[in-house]
Formats: C-alpha cells, sequence, structure tokens
C-alpha cells in the first residue's frame, strides 16, 4: 500500500524532527496521512478481514502505515523515536495495536481465573471473608479483559471501559482489605443463624460506592479525559491499599491490628512476611511505568512489562490470601 506513495515523502523534510512535538502533529505525519487518505481511501476500499473485526478504517490504517514509516526513517538516521496519539509505535497483530501487552493481560487474567477456582475449592465455605475475595477474582477477572481488548484497539469506548474497570479492582482492594484488617466483615449471630453487619461496615461500604459512582461520572461527563487526575486516584487508592497491607507483618511487639478473631494481638503467623514482599513487589512492577523507553523491537515497551510482571504476582498473592483463610485464627476455640 505504501509503495505507491513512498514519493510524496521524498519531497518532505522528513530528516528534521521537533523532539518537543509528538509525532502525529508533525508536518511530515500529517502529510503523509492526506496523500495516504487522498489515493487510497476510496468508498470501494477494503481492508483485510482481520482490520475489519478489530474495527480499523482506511484512514487509520493509513495513520499506521505512515507512522511506521516515520520510525523507519528514524531508525535508519539515528533520530528521535516520536510517540504518536501518545503511544510508541508498535507492529500490530491480527489487528491488534499492542499485541505484547494483550498477551501478557491475559495471561494475567488466566492467573485470577485460576485465583478463583482455588478459592472456590480451597476456602472454607463459612469463612467470612469468602464472597469478599471471590468478587475480587471476578472484578479483576473483568479488568483484565477490558485490558486485552483496550490494547487490541485503543477506542474511546474501549479506553473507558479499561480504566473504570481498572479503578473498580483498585478500590475495590482498598475496600475488602479494611473489612479483613480491622475485622469489619459480616459474621453470622450464633443465636439465630442471621449475618450481622457492623455500623462501619455499612458506612465504608457506602463511602466506597460513592466513591467509584463519582469517579466514574466525573470521567465520563468531561469532554475530555482526565488523565492526571485518573492516575492521581488509582496511585492514591493503591498507596493506601500497600500502605494498609504493612500493618500485617509487623513484630508481634507492635500489635497494631488483630490479625484474627480469636487469637490475640500478638499473634504473628509465620508467613506474615508474605504482604510484605507482595507490597515490594507490586510497587517494584509499579515502578516499570516510569521507565518510558521505545519498545523493543516495536513489540515490548515498560508498559508491556508491567503486565508481564504482574501476573506472578497475582498467584503469589492468592496462595497467601488462602495461606491466611486456613489459618487457625479464624477458628473460634472449643468450650
Amino acid at each position: 500500500m505504501l509503495r505507491a506513495y513512498r514519493w510524496v515523502l521524498a519531497t518532505l523534510p522528513f530528516l528534521v524532527f521537533v523532539v518537543a512535538s509528538s509525532g502525529d502533529r508533525s508536518s511530515n505525519f500529517q502529510s503523509c496521512v492526506s496523500a495516504c487518505h487522498g489515493n487510497y481511501c476510496h468508498p470501494q476500499t477494503t481492508l483485510p478481514l482481520a482490520l475489519r473485526l478489530t474495527r480499523w478504517t482506511c484512514t487509520d490504517d493509513c495513520k499506521y502505515q505512515c507512522m511506521h514509516m516515520l520510525t523507519d526513517i528514524a531508525i535508519r538516521e539515528s533520530s528521535t523515536i516520536h510517540q504518536y496519539h501518545g503511544k510508541w509505535p508498535f507492529w500490530r497483530l491480527f489487528g491488534m495495536q499492542e499485541p505484547a501487552s494483550v498477551a501478557f493481560s491475559l495471561w494475567n487474567m488466566y492467573y485470577h481465573v485460576q485465583g478463583w477456582r482455588q478459592l472456590r475449592s480451597r476456602m472454607p465455605s463459612d469463612h467470612p471473608m469468602r464472597y469478599y475475595y471471590l468478587t475480587w477474582a471476578i472484578v479483576s477477572i473483568n479488568a483484565w479483559f477490558w485490558s486485552a481488548v483496550f490494547h487490541t484497539r485503543d477506542l474511546p469506548i474501549t479506553e473507558k471501559l479499561d480504566y473504570f474497570s481498572a479503578a473498580l479492582v483498585i478500590l475495590y482492594s482498598l475496600y475488602h482489605t479494611v473489612l479483613r484488617l480491622f475485622n469489619q466483615y459480616p459474621t453470622r449471630s450464633r443465636e439465630d443463624g442471621r449475618i450481622q453487619r457492623t455500623p462501619v461496615h455499612l458506612i465504608w461500604s457506602s463511602i466506597c460506592i460513592i466513591v467509584y459512582l463519582t469517579h466514574v461520572a466525573y470521567l465520563s461527563i468531561l469532554p475530555r479525559f482526565d488523565y492526571t487526575y485518573n492516575m492521581a486516584f488509582n496511585l492514591t487508592v493503591g498507596f493506601t491499599h500497600n500502605l494498609l497491607w504493612l500493618l500485617y507483618p509487623l513484630p508481634a511487639s507492635l500489635p497494631l491490628i488483630q490479625r484474627f478473631p480469636f487469637k490475640s494481638k500478638t499473634y504473628r503467623p509465620s508467613y506474615a512476611s508474605k504482604t510484605a514482599a507482595f507490597v515490594v513487589l507490586t510497587t517494584a512492577a509499579t515502578a516499570l511505568e516510569l521507565f518510558d523507553f521505545p519498545p523493543w523491537g516495536r513489540i515490548i515497551d515498560a508498559h508491556a512489562l508491567w503486565h508481564l510482571s504482574t501476573a506472578p504476582i497475582a498467584k503469589f498473592w492468592y496462595d497467601f490470601l488462602i495461606q491466611d483463610s486456613l489459618d487457625d485464627g479464624w477458628r473460634e476455640p472449643k468450650r
């Protein structure tokens, strides 16, 4: 497709790039896309089936082809590699814009499916946190599914579904963490077997619901998506979640929380340090996002590596949740 209009770029000053501007704002890119669209985007133009299934338009394809042509030139001339529309240039595969991130998102989803199955089979059916952990697993599966969809095709609707699903996972993680660490989960009455919820549980649940709905509403009504606010929201909630789990491995001499309902505050299980390891691993994985660099081979970038690193961490965390749920501290001593 591009060979027929390579002459267009030959007349452009493509060897001069403005480092401060993004690739899609450069005159070279815009001229290339305009020429491609004028020459090839006609009513009778038919894209390959994979592109049509993933909702590529002829104009989208022109942008893709021009992006890689300019990137080829930049690499050949040892010039700066630019981002286009906020993304690095990736080779697509079967219509997927970022195939590595798609694959790693599905790998994360697989581990959460496996985690959900393990929770169902190994966690006691009457455990007070069983419902919350299973719900968290389902919410996580949903989030990684939409992450895979978003990295397949970056469209306004797939972007919102990805971001809103991710925010739900992060907020729900904080929600059930507060219930777990401060023993605010529902309990069953000894007299009539009815489920009892504390006032703190009801208030905290209401706060989290309101916060999430407000978050989604705010980002939905804006004329342009507020990426800065969205990142600040997720980082704040995620940091709080991690900080709370650092209370779990504190030494017995510093008992700030009662880890289990039927053990004293000084009881510290042998596996308590796993939560500290989890915090370190998740923080290190998130730090990969700070090392933004052009993708290796136009396939793997820092964001893809982040997705790659979170999958084994998910398995590690499910193993801890199950181990924690089987602790003797959940069993009421026999009288």
